[in-house]
Formats: structure tokens, sequence, C-alpha cells
């Protein structure tokens, strides 16, 4: 069974997009890049993800495939709200808050209805008793 590289993936994806052409095994459209900064090092950290469209939100999902734990970057971005966001050919400085209470519940079932992977995803993630959290990013004004 071959194994990912998912560092060397996500570098390659984040060249390709930021060259402006076709990524690679990807949509496009439908992504994002998202610079946090490192809890622990400080240093910037870009990782490249699908994103969604919610009205004026846009949104990601904090899925980790169902991992038992978070992904590296929602951790990053609990220690510090401030982002980097590149999406269709805009840049900008922004917060990234999670969704909470009754607007968690009504974005993620709009989400699982649209992306069915993301019930797999979540059922995954409920037997290590975690949350996949839905984090809206926005521009700083």
């Amino acid at each position: 069974m071959d194994t990912i590289d998912v560092q060397a993936t996500n570098r390659r994806v984040i060249e390709q997009f930021r060259a402006g052409g076709e990524v690679e095994g990807m949509h496009r459209e439908r992504l994002v890049l998202l610079t946090t900064r490192g809890r622990n090092s400080g240093k910037p950290r870009t990782v490249p993800m699908m994103y969604h469209r919610d009205g004026a939100r846009l949104l990601v999902v904090a899925s980790n495939i169902g991992a038992p734990k978070h992904p590296g970057w929602y951790l990053n971005l609990i220690a510090d709200s401030r982002v980097k966001v590149e999406v269709d050919g805009h840049e900008f400085d922004g917060e990234a808050l999670p969704l909470l209470g009754a607007d968690y519940v009504r974005t993620w079932a709009e989400l699982e209805k649209l992306y069915p992977f993301l019930a797999d995803h979540q059922a995954k993630a409920r037997e290590a008793k975690r949350v996949i959290p839905i984090v809206e990013l926005s521009e700083e004004d």
C-alpha cells in the first residue's frame, strides 16, 4: 500500500494554486489557502483545503478525515484567530471563528447534505468523542 506524503502534496497544491493554473487532482474553485501562526513555533503555516460559501460567509471544516484529533491548523487558530486567506484570486487578513450552537447545527446539516462524505468523517470522529468544527473565515475591517 502506497502512503501519501501529505506535506509534499500540500506544497505542490500551494505552489500550483499560487501560480494561478490548474491544481492537479483538485477543483481549484473549491480551494482556499489558509495561513495560521504555529501555536508552538510562531511561524506561518499554510494549508490548502476545501471551502464552502454560505451566503457571504466563507466556511472551512476541520474534519481531519474523521481522525481522533483536530488538525494542526485548527489548533493553531484556536491559539491565535488571526489568519491569512487566499481564495478566488483574492488575499486578505482575517479572523477565524468556530461556529457554535444552533448556527453550527444548522450549518452542519446543510454541509452534510451537500458533501455526503462529511457524514463518514463525523462518524469516525464521534468514535473518538470529537465534534468536527466548522470555522468561519471573515475579512478584517
